[in-house]
């Protein structure tokens, strides 16, 4: 059996782009931040936000390329997460 493991390593235009995509993803985010949206104002900008943070751990922690068990643990401390701040959002619009 070759004990050689994989190495993933992306290039510089891949995480170029990656790069342009956040960059243009920051400027929506202020650009959202300029407009009354009422209600929608904080999902909205919670909903950018994750999607940063799903590009930066996909392409530039390498999450992608890991196994099985990386990727469920990753998937279930964000729902947890997701549930914390429902709950918390649920806490304070009943008060």
């Amino acid at each position: 059996m070759d004990n050689q493991e994989k190495h993933h390593i992306l290039s510089f235009t891949q995480l170029g782009m990656v790069l342009a995509l956040l960059l243009v993803l920051t400027g929506v985010t202020v650009g959202v931040s300029y407009l009354d949206l009422g209600f929608f104002n904080v999902p909205i900008a919670l909903a950018i936000a994750c999607t940063k943070v799903s590009f930066v751990l996909l392409f530039f922690m390498h999450l992608k390329y890991e196994g099985r068990v990386i990727n469920i643990s990753f998937i279930s401390t964000v729902l947890v997460l997701v549930l914390l701040i429902g709950l918390t959002f649920f806490d304070v619009a009943f008060r």
